[in-house]
């Protein structure tokens, strides 16, 4: 599936708009205790750990939101967009959520 952040496929005809498709996931306040616990895997200020698993958010999200554009019968996502929120949860829990969106369409192949 070609999903793109872009509103138009450059060589493809959009012959039809499907609607709208959304993916999250969420990662939970253990995750970011476990992360802190495991802070010297911080080279020059980056955690592989912590983006790892935010990459990991991120496929799952994205990977949600293909499985909707299938269900509409779409074989593409247009005008994609990623945010990334976090969610406090009392004092000093939280968690950080991606979501995904974009819309479901029908290319020529």
């Amino acid at each position: 599936m070609i999903v793109v952040t872009t509103p138009t496929l450059e060589g493809k005809k959009i012959v039809r708009y499907l609607g709208l498709v959304s993916g999250e996931a969420i990662l939970g306040a253990n995750i970011f205790k476990d992360f802190f616990a495991g802070i010297r895997d911080i080279v020059g200020g980056r955690s592989a750990a912590y983006e790892g698993e935010l990459r990991k958010a991120k496929d799952i999200a994205v990977g949600e939101m293909i499985t909707y554009a299938r269900q509409y019968g779409g074989n593409a996502v247009v005008g994609v967009d990623l945010d990334y929120e976090t969610i406090q949860i009392g004092q000093g829990g939280g968690m950080l959520m991606v979501s995904a969106s974009g819309t479901a369409v029908q290319v020529e192949d």
